[in-house]
């Protein structure tokens, strides 16, 4: 075999060489491309899942506070109409009767059903012990 033959052969070989590490360098690229996509997948979802997770503690959180401030509102009405009463030797006056309705209403829709009872029981009876532990209960379990 002359010199031109085997230069041939070392050209083929060379080629075919070089498909081959590179067929094998793309695949493994590939595989690795594959693993970032993957790991970013994983990397958005949990910051998804955690930005999830802050906004419904925040919304957790005003609801809380809106309930608080009704059932609050409620106690100062209804501790000022008493303070009313004693100064005045009057029970009532119409204001403030139609303020303990508007606020026993707050009390209703935020609910729930068992602190409505509650501040109904306060409102004609006077229970405000009954009122303010279940308000406690309320906010304890949201």
């Amino acid at each position: 075999m002359n010199e031109w033959g085997i230069a041939r052969i070392a050209a083929g070989a060379a080629i075919l060489g070089s498909i081959t590490t590179g067929f094998f360098a793309w695949r493994a690229g590939h595989r690795q491309a594959e693993g970032a996509e993957a790991a970013g997948q994983a990397q958005a979802q949990a910051l998804i899942a955690t930005v999830q997770a802050t906004l419904d503690e925040q919304r957790r959180a005003r609801a809380v506070e809106q309930r608080r401030q009704v059932y609050v509102q409620l106690l100062d009405i209804c501790d000022r109409q008493v303070d009313y009463s004693r100064a005045s030797g009057r029970l009532t006056n119409s204001s403030s009767e139609e303020d303990v309705r508007a606020a026993l209403s707050l009390v209703e829709l935020e609910g729930p059903d068992f602190v409505a009872a509650a501040a109904h029981a306060y409102v004609d009876a006077g229970e405000r012990a009954a009122y303010i532990e279940a308000a406690r209960r309320a906010l304890s379990e949201t």
